[in-house]
């Protein structure tokens, strides 16, 4: 099983409020899920009305596909929200739970 895990840093400098964040994080998050079936969330700098931490994650396969996945996320946010500005982004794949014994169980 490959796990793919993207942090994305943005910038919302129209914002004046937490609700405005709220709002537009609430929607973004939205798309991102239903556009690439990814689990998305708000994962720090919840008090802060003008910065947002998402955290986004896919499982697949293919290290190659949970990149490609994820690269993909990050250019719609940059071209579906311009009132969000991508301060920073990091991909990172990880390789868990392979075919070997988990807990004592074997698999056939």
């Amino acid at each position: 099983m490959t796990v793919g895990l993207c942090r994305v840093w943005l910038r919302l400098p129209e914002n004046q409020s937490l609700k405005g964040k709220r709002q537009v994080l609430k929607s973004l998050i939205a798309r991102i899920h239903n556009r690439f079936n990814v689990s998305a969330a708000e994962v720090d700098d919840h008090d802060r009305w003008q910065m947002a931490s998402l955290g986004i994650s896919c499982v697949t396969t293919s290290a190659d596909h949970a990149h490609q996945v994820l690269s993909k996320v990050v250019a719609f946010i940059h071209n579906e929200r311009p009132d969000a500005e991508i301060v920073d982004y990091r991909i990172e794949v990880v390789h868990a739970l392979g075919e070997e014994s988990v807990n004592g169980w074997e698999p056939d």
